[in-house]
């Protein structure tokens, strides 16, 4: 049976303020919900008045014992429900922010063209699909890929000052925009999101991978967290969601809403 449950942040605190748990809604949740719906529930916050603020929410599986992939590859431990989801999260971006080793891993395609989402984006001014914009230093990347050949719109490679001049002509070759956002070889996340708010991009979602992740939590430019917690476990050595070095204070994230369907759990969370 397939349940979808939302908890809103009225419902939460409705139900912290009387000392209890948020309850799930009537019988009308108990069905797969439609994609309208579940872009209205990850809808962007509207933006404050003047230069909106760009705002970069991460979407990330796990598995029950922490496990972002198994071998090498998230597909394991997802499910229809976690792509509906992804796909949703990716209509309603401007620009999808990856690692270059999640996009070598996962074999990374140019976003598609949704037909359900084609109106909402035109009237939002976003272009028909997100941009792809990959993280890398060395730009190690293969470009003859069709996330260079055949993207509808510019695939974005962010990368540092120093980067080697070659690489960052084999990238501007093969039609892909080159962004500095680092004075060195690296990228720094700070400059990496002024540096796409700056081309107009201010919804922004990163889908990892592990490692770009974790410099995003420690560089304090995370708003929002998608976790999909998958009912698997895998067992192993795989990453978490989230890796590289462990931050001073842990930073506590604030539920928004919370979703069930076959098991998984669909998890909202915002810096407060």
């Amino acid at each position: 049976m397939r349940r979808l449950f939302p908890v809103t942040e009225e419902t939460a605190a409705q139900a912290r303020a009387e000392g209890g748990a948020p309850a799930a809604p009537g019988p009308a949740a108990d069905r797969e919900w439609g994609l309208a719906e579940l872009a209205a529930a990850y809808a962007y916050p509207d933006p404050a008045p003047g230069a909106p603020r760009p705002w970069l929410r991460a979407n990330m599986v796990s598995s029950l014992d922490g496990a972002a992939q198994h071998e090498g590859h998230s597909k394991p431990i997802s499910s229809a429900a976690d792509m509906r989801i992804f796909g949703t999260l990716r209509a309603l971006a401007d620009v999808v922010l990856v690692g270059a080793e999640t996009v070598r891993q996962e074999g990374y395609r140019p976003a598609r063209v949704r037909a359900e989402f084609a109106g909402a984006r035109a009237a939002a001014g976003q272009a028909p699909v997100p941009a792809i914009a990959i993280v890398s230093a060395s730009l190690d990347l293969d470009f003859t890929l069709p996330l260079f050949t055949s993207p509808l719109v510019p695939t974005l490679v962010l990368t540092g000052a120093a980067a080697a001049p070659d690489r960052v002509a084999a990238a501007e070759k093969a039609g892909a925009r080159v962004l500095v956002a680092g004075e060195g070889m690296g990228v720094e996340p700070a400059r990496a999101v002024e540096a796409l708010a700056g081309l107009g991009h201010t919804r922004l979602l990163t889908e990892g991978g592990p490692r770009l992740l974790g410099q995003l939590i420690a560089a304090q430019v995370l708003d929002e967290l998608c976790l999909t917690v998958s009912p698997t476990l895998t067992a192993g050595g795989a990453q978490r969601i989230a890796g590289g070095p462990s931050i001073a204070v842990p930073h506590r994230f604030a539920l928004v809403s919370l979703l069930e369907e076959d098991g998984f759990l669909f998890g909202r969370y915002r810096r407060p």
